[in-house]
């Protein structure tokens, strides 16, 4: 796997921002998942107000790795979170989104998604293949919405599951394993000083790493984006 660190996150941000750029340059359509959380919030807003021209916005087709069973409305949506950060800022159509039915039962959230990606997606090897898949990380070492007390749902054939947040209880719906090792290149973006003992015992391989679902992303495709607090190491 590959590794860049940044002494700050508008770095890291304009880094990721210059890879859209060249891949819309060069590429008619690109299929982008992306994550929540709070470091998408800065780079989204480095995007918008940095890239709306360089980037070729109309080349882009938006999905998410999950999101939590919640209105798109709601403050907890990744996809409102996105579109405050992003979508109203540059010119991106209503027909490039596809989100998750967050305001659907789970049950029905998760048939909704696989039809969205059945229909939509190129496939690869029985499954989707995205050309970017974002995903952050948790401090417990989660990614997407699947938790180390769920690390089964990571091989799970289906393309989606339902995920359970260990502390709150809450229903999300989340792509799975095989989905995201098909994408053509992962790209995390972890920053923060809270992530570091996670971050530091994943890239370096410490006791039971494995436990963590982020350590099971393909490494022969991963890029980690990581700004110097997330990148610091427990023995430094």
């Amino acid at each position: 796997m590959e590794t860049k660190i940044f002494y700050t996150k508008d770095q890291l941000s304009r880094y990721f921002g210059d890879f859209l750029a060249e891949l819309t340059g060069k590429q008619e359509v690109v299929y982008i998942a992306l994550s929540g959380g709070s470091t998408p919030e800065n780079i989204f807003d480095v995007l918008s107000q940095e890239y709306k021209d360089s980037i070729r916005w109309d080349r882009l087709r938006f999905f998410w790795g999950d999101e939590r069973c919640v209105p798109p409305d709601h403050a907890e949506s990744n996809y409102r979170m996105t579109r405050e950060h992003l979508f109203n800022h540059v010119p991106v159509s209503e027909e490039q989104i596809f989100r998750i039915k967050g305001e659907l039962t789970p049950e029905e959230a998760l048939k909704d998604y696989r039809r969205v990606l059945e229909e939509t997606l190129p496939q690869k090897n029985g499954f989707p293949q995205f050309d970017v898949m974002v995903l952050g990380m948790g401090d417990d070492g989660h990614t997407a919405s699947i938790f180390p007390h769920e690390i089964s749902l990571w091989d799970s054939p289906n393309w989606c599951e339902i995920g359970t947040h260990p502390k709150t209880g809450q229903k999300r719906i989340t792509l799975t394993g095989k989905v995201i090792n098909n994408s053509r290149q992962i790209i995390f973006l972890v920053t923060g000083k809270n992530k570091a003992p996670k971050v530091d015992e994943i890239l370096h391989q410490k006791g039971n790493y494995l436990d963590y679902p982020a350590a099971r992303v393909d490494p022969r495709k991963s890029l980690w984006l990581l700004d110097q607090q997330a990148a610091q190491r427990s023995d430094d």
